[in-house]
């Protein structure tokens, strides 16, 4: 393109900082669509960042948004004020996943789409049992559906009729997961709700029922829900002993050998359970039909002894997911014949099941197809076990919370799994110290760990955080709670942390658990404001410390979740949903700066005032 000497010269006269404006004007003369073609091909928070760096993109971001297919939204939980915008009628729109932690019955007007085949929508305490029914009136062609939380804050119903809409309108459904309190329906009519389900219903996943709904469920007379190829109950209360699960009522579970998925868990982490009257002979007579079964989740069988669980071993050929917790009976003889098996495990877990020593590991290891161990709160293990896991090359997830490791064991690691591991915890295992995180860390291969857990570890200080901090490994959650010697240098360490050249300070981190860490003063709330953590969403700290500044925080970032109560942050270490893109944060979170049209929120003054109060105090 030829430019006149003259308005040349003008270019090169002027200051440096137009250079960008030029480039960015330089995009107005892009064909749209070409920008909308790049721009369907990201998720959400994508395009809000792209939408937030200038007024073509913005452009083209708002009209993209009327023609997505898919809307995955759970990073934060917008108000439905933030929502509308980004919810334009869309006819193409086939999957929605949204936090609605935010919303109520207001928002299901903008949520529920005839298009849609896939919805999923997390804490939806304030929503009442018309969502339910809804979603059976609107979403004639869902296919996959899954609730959380539905009417758990105070004053919110649902009755039975808002089910049997549901099941009724969505005759097209695959798969169902309500995860809350089913017990809330009428006991009588539950069981009769399901014969108009549909016949395509194959994976039903249940957060709190009752057993006498289960065994109402599974009856034959129950509707075409026999042919089922998935069961799963997250929470199973404990029922009188005339009505509790015996081994006849495990017998009628799979009668068809049709079952994929089983999960029956009684024991629960503050309120321990168990099915008492369920022995070795009724797994024996469940496992002769379950040769088609792929998973398998068992908590609270107290009863059942290594010959039950070996048995489950033999006879499910095709199992790949096994998962047992407070296996009181449970021991290395389970495990002895392992090789003899066909099986190819990649997700183990045994949780609570102390009984089990480094041997059992051993054995386990010769799965080399293992990409997740959980091994939590089985306190016999040691570095032994350890020394067998770092032979496993496609390990992503090692949980061994509460075992006695030391910090040679921890090296083991290095020896290979290192390279694979994404997510490690090591929470309370009192024999580790700052040593632990130099073998992690010394920087002699690359790291693909994003997820750490040391809380509880009396003797881990700021010295082995700044060894942390100065690896530059971008750590995506970082929990420390409960950790005495850590203090405000830790978080000064981390918001100072440059993961790479040209990203800003403490970028990576998406979750910091410090709850209750002792050295935390006033002092490392000043490096919790912007810009530092950027596009940190979960924070977990001690309100004792000043309530005051914790408040000011939680309304300065209003979409960090704050935590001061001890809770624990985050999703469920088993949730394995993962979406097809993952978004690439930069210098600054543009979903946040898009939604809040550019405010900043609280100023730095409100902050300033609460830690001068503070020292006043």
């Amino acid at each position: 393109m030829y430019i006149p000497i003259g308005e040349q010269r003008e270019r090169e006269r002027r200051p440096m900082g137009n250079s960008s404006e030029t480039n960015l004007q330089s995009l107005d003369i892009l064909p749209t669509a070409l920008v909308a073609t790049i721009m369907t091909n990201l998720d959400v928070p994508s395009i809000c960042s792209l939408a937030a760096t200038c007024k073509a993109f913005n452009l083209c971001g708002s009209q993209i948004l009327s023609f997505l297919p898919n809307f995955h939204l759970l990073d934060i939980s917008p108000t439905i004020d933030l929502l509308k915008p980004l919810l334009p009628p869309n006819p193409y729109l086939r999957s929605l996943r949204v936090d609605c932690a935010r919303l109520d019955d207001s928002a299901i007007d903008h949520l529920l789409r005839p298009s849609l085949e896939e919805l999923c929508l997390h804490n939806c305490a304030d929503f009442s049992g018309k969502l339910l029914s809804e979603v059976g009136g609107r979403c004639k062609d869902l296919r996959s559906l899954y609730l959380s939380s539905v009417a758990d804050k105070r004053g919110r119903s649902i009755h039975v009729s808002d089910l049997e809409e549901l099941l009724g309108g969505c005759a097209q459904l695959e798969t169902l997961i309500l995860m809350f309190d089913v017990s809330i329906f009428l006991r009588h009519n539950f069981a009769h709700v399901w014969a108009v389900a549909s016949a395509k219903l194959t994976s039903l996943e249940i957060g709190y029922v009752s057993s006498v709904m289960v065994t109402e469920l599974l009856s034959p007379t129950a509707g075409p829900y026999h042919s089922q190829n998935q069961i799963r109950s997250s929470v199973l209360p404990k029922p009188t002993v005339a009505f509790d699960l015996t081994n006849s009522g495990l017998q009628q579970i799979n009668p068809h050998g049709k079952l994929k998925h089983l999960s029956l868990v009684r024991s629960q982490e503050f309120v321990v359970t168990y099915f008492k009257r369920v022995n070795d002979l009724g797994v024996l007579f469940m496992a002769d039909r379950c040769s088609s079964v792929e998973s398998i989740c068992l908590g609270g069988f107290c009863q059942v002894t290594d010959t039950g669980f070996k048995t489950i071993l033999h006879s499910c050929t095709s199992l790949y997911r096994l998962r047992v917790s407070h296996g009181a009976h449970l021991t290395d003889l389970v495990f002895h014949d392992i090789d003899a098996t066909s099986l190819s495990l990649t997700h183990v877990s045994f949780r609570w099941c102390n009984l089990l020593t480094n041997l059992s590991v051993i054995r386990l290891a010769s799965n080399m197809d293992l990409s997740v161990l959980d091994l939590r709160d089985c306190r016999s293990l040691g570095d032994e076990a350890l020394r067998a896991i770092s032979s496993l090359p496609k390990l992503k997830t090692l949980l061994i919370d509460g075992a006695d490791i030391s910090d040679l064991g921890l090296s083991y690691l290095k020896r290979g799994v290192r390279s694979s591991l994404v997510s490690l915890s090591v929470r309370g295992c009192k024999r580790l110290t700052d040593k632990c995180v130099s073998f992690l860390f010394d920087c002699s291969c690359n790291l693909e760990l994003r997820e750490l857990d040391l809380s509880n570890l009396p003797n881990l200080s700021d010295a082995g955080l700044l060894l942390l901090a100065k690896s530059r490994v971008p750590i995506v959650e970082l929990r420390m709670r409960q950790c005495p010697l850590i203090g405000d240098i830790t978080v000064i360490a981390l918001a100072s942390m440059q993961v790479d050249e040209g990203r800003w300070h403490g970028s990576s981190l998406r979750l910091l658990d410090i709850y209750n860490c002792g050295g935390i003063t006033q002092l490392a709330f000043r490096w919790l404001k912007k810009p530092y953590f950027p596009v940190l969403r979960w924070l977990g700290v001690s309100g004792s410390v000043n309530r005051d500044m914790v408040d000011v925080l939680a309304r300065s970032r209003p979409f960090l979740h704050v935590a001061y109560r001890g809770e624990e942050l985050g999703t469920d270490q088993w949730d394995y949903s993962d979406d097809l893109y993952m978004h690439d944060y930069e210098e600054v979170d543009e979903l946040e700066q898009w939604l809040l049209d550019g405010e900043n929120g609280i100023d730095d003054e409100e902050m300033e005032e609460a830690e001068n109060n503070a020292e006043l105090e």
